[in-house]
């Protein structure tokens, strides 16, 4: 068994077991192999007697890692192939696929790491030349992708190199989504929410299933899983089916991140910068010893060109360069900028900020109502309700809730489901509800957080020091735009954004009545004092 090991701090950190290898000349191949610290593939003669034309095609039908190489060559010309030891990691990894050592795996790692050319395209290539049978069913986010790498993968079976490498090798069927071998195997595209009925499949290969822009849309991330779950699992021929995912982490509810959940998968994560002292494992019983702090690829990626990035856009960084979309950086909020009482405050003025939806099936959004107390320029929050109801069900938790804790000032989002209810409530006759006051939201739910972050920060936001939805309040406020929801967060945006006015408006039926400080009657006024204490 052989390490391979790197230190912080020395001219080797992430670079010692790297190499660089030119195939501009298949002359220079076994030389450059050495260089490398590769052994040349034993012979039955001694190696001096054995031309490069006559050891070729037995190192590109034995070594995948020669062959990977060459398959880079033909897809990228004269463009420098680089490579790191997280190459030969990855191949580790296929080859226990192969050997059925395990039948799920996950490669999460950084973009622009060669993953697809790797998995996608030149391991189905090289398969189908050793084992012409196989089935391989791959698919990607966009029909356009897909096609990219069948393409990619059809050019490399077309080359002279690939024939004389595997000269019994012949297609039956050449349409570029769908090639068929000789012996029955071949290589079916297509993307995600594609139909494959009928088809089934040896080896899946789901290779980038979301584009980064979709992440943050919890309908989309839904849609990738239940094609995954639904239709791609469906294709397996028997349990010794092998899957792969690679992709880079986009979110904590992404395919990756629920898989890891279910349980069953093999993880290979490869962030961009070490969080741990690690072994990971090489091909041919060989290690590579990572030290946290080390860079995954320096002589691509510098470590100064990463805590750039890392500071740029913190959530990013996370979730696609270090394969931790929760990561240690909170997005926006952190945890400890909560403030906590242990009994509620008794002056100013009760508020309640509701984002609602009125669907109740397992993929519809919640619906929220967070109610807090308004006090000396601080919200102290004193409930948080959270659930899937019908329309009816929550204009009565409203109306209920609005009388339960003496709400003033009623926040309800005026969009779609939340129209409907702002326009019942203010069609109601004389009642413990307030006027409801709709909030048109501007920006998506990201920028409107991001906006409030600050008031967090500033300790204006007080929570209790126990309550039954506290911890699943806190989880989901500090992994935004992160975590799986972000009703919570949105709720709690739109009550920080539109603090309680002077004036205390209450449903009179078809009048608008405004109750002023100190008066007995009715009146229509500006009233500048705060006879809450508010400030």
């Amino acid at each position: 068994m052989t390490w391979r090991s790197s230190r912080p701090g020395s001219p080797g950190c992430s670079t010692m077991g790297t190499a660089t290898i030119p195939i501009s000349s298949h002359g220079r191949l076994m030389s450059s192999m050495r260089e490398a610290g590769r052994r040349p593939m034993k012979v039955k003669r001694p190696i001096a007697e054995v031309t490069t034309q006559e050891a070729l095609p037995a190192l590109l039908r034995q070594r995948f890692d020669i062959f990977l190489r060459f398959a880079f060559r033909e897809i990228a010309g004269n463009r420098p192939f680089t490579a790191g030891w997280h190459i030969d990691a990855i191949e580790q990894q296929l080859h226990r696929l192969r050997e059925n050592d395990i039948s799920q795996l996950i490669v999460t790692i950084p973009p622009r790491h060669l993953k697809s050319i790797t998995v996608s395209v030149a391991w189905v290539a090289w398969m189908l030349g050793r084992e012409p049978q196989t089935r391989f069913t791959c698919a990607s986010y966009s029909y356009d992708l897909a096609e990219k790498h069948a393409r990619d993968c059809l050019r490399i079976m077309d080359s002279a190199w690939y024939r004389n490498a595997f000269p019994h090798m012949r297609l039956t069927k050449r349409s570029v989504l769908d090639f068929e071998t000789y012996a029955g195997g071949g290589r079916l595209s297509t993307s995600v929410g594609g139909v494959l009925t009928g088809r089934g499949g040896d080896w899946i290969i789901v290779d980038d299933p979301m584009k980064a822009d979709d992440a943050l849309s919890e309908v989309m991330r839904e849609t990738v899983r239940d094609w995954f779950l639904n239709t791609l699992r469906n294709r397996a021929d028997d349990d010794k089916t092998r899957y792969i995912v690679v992709m880079q982490r986009l979110h904590e509810g992404d395919l990756a991140g629920h898989l890891l959940r279910g349980g069953g998968w093999e993880e290979l994560r490869l962030p961009a910068i070490a969080t741990a002292d690690e072994p990971v494992a090489l091909t041919g019983d060989r290690f590579h010893q990572r030290f946290e702090g080390c860079v995954l690829t320096p002589e691509r990626q510098s470590l100064a060109y990463l805590r750039q990035r890392q500071a740029e856009e913190p959530y990013v960084f996370a979730a696609q360069y270090q394969q931790d979309p929760v990561g240690r950086i909170a997005a926006f909020v952190k945890p400890e900028w909560f403030g906590h009482y242990a009994v509620e405050p008794t002056g100013g003025v009760m508020v309640q900020s509701w984002d609602t939806a009125i669907k109740t099936t397992v993929r519809s959004d919640w619906s929220v109502g967070i109610t807090a107390r308004y006090f000396q320029g601080r919200f102290y929050i004193v409930d948080v309700y959270r659930r899937r109801v019908e329309f009816g069900e929550l204009l009565d938790v409203i109306r209920t809730s609005s009388a339960r804790f003496g709400v003033t000032h009623l926040l309800i989002e005026d969009a779609a489901s939340g129209q409907q209810l702002i326009q019942q409530l203010r069609q109601e006759p004389m009642s413990q509800v307030p006027l409801p006051i709709g909030i048109t939201p501007t920006g998506d739910k990201q920028m409107r957080f991001e906006a409030q972050a600050s008031q967090i920060q500033a300790g204006r936001v007080v929570l209790p020091q126990t309550a039954p939805w506290l911890a699943d309040f806190i989880a989901e406020v500090t992994r935004f735009p992160g975590g799986k929801h972000d009703d919570q967060a949105d709720a709690l945006a739109q009550m920080l954004a539109h603090p309680p006015l002077n004036l205390t408006t209450w449903n009179a039926g078809p009048e608008i009545v405004f109750v002023g400080e100190g008066d007995d009657d009715y009146d229509v006024g500006d009233y500048s004092s705060d006879p809450w204490g508010a400030s």
